[in-house]
């Protein structure tokens, strides 16, 4: 990891609160984005609508990744968690049918009820991570055993192509309309330089697999992110 890249990490949360009242409105323009969030969801795989599930979406945002796990799941029970203030007061402001909590996905289970969970949606959180092995194993034992994770996230270290897309997009199309919608561009240039230095498919995959996890493998998406976006999907194992 390029030297103060983990210090801006911490700077995170309070930038998402400066952009929270235009984010969705920018991302939505995003074609896919919506429809890559329920893909992610749908590959937890949970049996029969999610029904007596606890599900957890960490680094829940706007909410917009919890709409799509109550979309796949809609009897489960839907925890989403969110370090920004100004996020997850969009988030409760839809009206949605999950209970919401501040906390710091560092070290969540302070921040939650007990229990383990039965699945975890964790979307664009990873890559924001200060210390995202510590973190790994955090979400490992918010799991129970056997439960799945999915961690829907860029990764474009192992593609030039997807490398070069990403750079266009993000330097032509991101930026600019992020500081036209907010009037602030300062996460949009962080989210550029956190996509190019996070890892590739391969070293995520190893990475989950150190933090204790099973079943670790890497699905795609469609449209111009293919390549771009992945869901990393694993499992907590059942024997520890």
């Amino acid at each position: 990891m390029v030297s103060g890249l983990a210090d801006r990490k911490r700077e995170v949360p309070a930038d998402f609160d400066r952009v929270a009242g235009t984010y969705d409105t920018l991302v939505c323009r995003n074609p896919g984005y919506l429809a890559h969030l329920r893909l992610s969801a749908d590959r937890l795989a949970l049996p029969g609508e999610g029904a007596g599930l606890r599900l957890l979406d960490l680094c829940c945002g706007t909410g917009l990744s919890t709409e799509a796990l109550l979309a796949a799941y809609p009897r489960a029970d839907v925890t989403g968690l969110d370090a920004s203030v100004g996020m997850l007061d969009r988030a409760r402001a839809k009206g949605l049918r999950a209970t919401f909590v501040e906390g710091d996905a560092m070290c969540p289970r302070r921040d939650l009820l007990e229990g383990d969970f039965d699945a975890i949606l964790m979307a664009y959180g990873i890559r924001n991570m200060p210390e995202p092995d510590a973190c790994l194993r955090g979400v490992r034992d918010l799991l129970a055993p056997g439960a799945p994770v999915v961690f829907h996230d860029y990764s474009v270290a192992g593609s030039r192509r997807a490398r070069a897309t990403w750079n266009v997009v993000a330097l032509g199309i991101i930026i600019p309309a992020g500081l036209v919608t907010s009037g602030h561009a300062r996460i949009y240039r962080y989210l550029r330089r956190s996509v190019l230095e996070f890892d590739g498919v391969e070293a995520f995959e190893a990475r989950l697999a150190r933090a204790g996890f099973s079943d670790v493998h890497t699905e795609p998406v469609d449209g111009w992110q293919r390549g771009i976006v992945h869901s990393f999907c694993a499992r907590r194992p059942h024997v520890p």
